[in-house]
């Protein structure tokens, strides 16, 4: 297993699939996600938002990664995800993340390039192999089950990324990844399809900024949206939402099953197997196994 995130992405360009990102909001996830990983000996990416940090405690998380890839080899990179400050983002790169997503999106684009440029320099002076990864556009945030569009979110023509923007983005910043607006939205609706990605746009994108693609709010869109995205220049697709559904029908199911049970290892092992369900179909699919 090639243990460069950067090589890994260009390998995966080449054979035409991508890198499945997840991100975990608690041990459970972690637990499924490396199964997976390990079971069809693939490369995944660990995403943790500034909330999630928060809440797993940053250098807990670096510490499990780590454990896990001594014992299981190395499958696991991890992803400070959707960082807003420039705090919290130098503290990612300072304890060890493998890269991490500066999220400008919703600044106008000179301020966007500036605060990017800044942790791409910070970062590349700690260790040239981190990754850093650039916004443009909006695309909603949270990963929740949604009722409406996101106020502010790009979704008509003129609101998503503009090719030529994301060549100046790249050029300026030095990012090594983009994570474009093309009609992705973070969060799922519970009975209604997501948006159609604009699979032109990405092809033109991709051509444009000379860098990876990594398409957020990956929840709920179709497998032919997916594959098409990939083979126009998609190389990481994130999917959270949907890992928080099969988490919660888990969790109820263990309880259901158990009624009086108060141990809590012994309730989540259905958390567990039906996040599991969703790890490997995405990965299947992303990786065409």
């Amino acid at each position: 297993m090639v243990r460069n995130l950067k090589k890994l992405l260009a390998e995966a360009e080449k054979k035409k699939i991508a890198i499945g990102h997840f991100n975990i909001g608690e041990l459970e996830m972690l637990k499924a996600i490396s199964h997976v990983a390990q079971r069809l000996d693939v490369p995944v990416i660990i995403g943790t938002s500034e909330g999630e940090r928060d809440y797993l405690g940053i250098h807990h998380t670096v510490d499990l990664i780590k454990s896990y890839n001594q014992e299981h080899g190395h499958r696991l990179f991890l992803n400070a995800d959707h960082t807003h400050s420039m705090e919290k983002a130098k503290a990612a790169v300072d304890v060890g993340y493998d890269a991490v997503l500066f999220d400008g999106g919703k600044l106008p684009l000179e301020e966007n390039i500036r605060k990017t440029k800044e942790i791409v320099e910070y970062a590349k002076a700690k260790n040239k192999k981190n990754l850093v990864e650039g916004e443009i556009g909006d695309i909603g945030s949270g990963s929740t089950i949604r009722k409406e569009i996101p106020k502010g979110a790009a979704i008509k023509p003129e609101d998503l990324t503009k090719p030529e923007d994301a060549k100046r983005f790249v050029k300026e910043t030095g990012v090594d990844l983009l994570a474009p607006a093309v009609g992705n939205i973070h969060g799922m609706f519970a009975d209604a399809p997501e948006p159609a990605l604009d699979i032109e746009r990405i092809r033109a994108i991709r051509k444009a900024a000379g860098v990876p693609l990594v398409l957020h709010g990956g929840s709920g869109n179709t497998d032919e949206d997916f594959l098409a995205a990939i083979d126009a220049g998609v190389s990481i697709i994130h999917i959270s939402t949907e890992l928080r559904v099969a988490w919660r029908r888990g969790i109820e199911a263990g309880l259901k099953k158990n009624p009086e049970e108060i141990t809590p290892y012994k309730v989540v092992p259905e958390a567990i197997e039906e996040i599991e369900k969703v790890v490997e179909n995405r990965l299947r699919l992303f990786n065409r196994l």
